[in-house]
């Protein structure tokens, strides 16, 4: 996926590209930390994408392939797969771990939407 994504796509980020995509979004933005062999990944990917395409003017969602950019999981703390961080203004300020339901995903989310 190109760095040009439409409004409400969900954008791949990486180790160089996170600070500027992330840290200083003007609006909260879920990072989801997945990789290619997880399947609760694979299958958390469309509700991410569902809700990047309802709420493209007050939420960012972007991806992060933890096995290709290990420099910022580690910094997170990733240790577990799906992880999805909330980041607003720059800081962490929700985190889900392991993969839920999209009711749950979408009530975990709710005050960012």
């Amino acid at each position: 996926m190109s760095q040009e994504t439409a409004a409400g796509a969900v954008e791949k980020v990486t180790d160089d590209t996170f600070d500027d995509v992330v840290l200083t979004a003007k609006v909260p933005v879920v990072v989801d930390f997945w990789a290619e062999w997880c399947q609760p990944c694979l299958k958390i990917s469309p509700v991410l994408a569902a809700l990047a395409a309802e709420h493209p003017d007050t939420l960012k969602v972007v991806k992060l392939n933890a096995d290709e950019n290990p420099k910022t999981t580690l910094k997170y703390q990733v240790m577990s797969m799906p992880t999805l961080l909330v980041f607003q203004d720059g800081e962490v300020v929700r985190s889900l771990i392991g993969a839920r339901p999209k009711s749950a995903i979408l009530r975990e989310l709710s005050e960012f939407v």
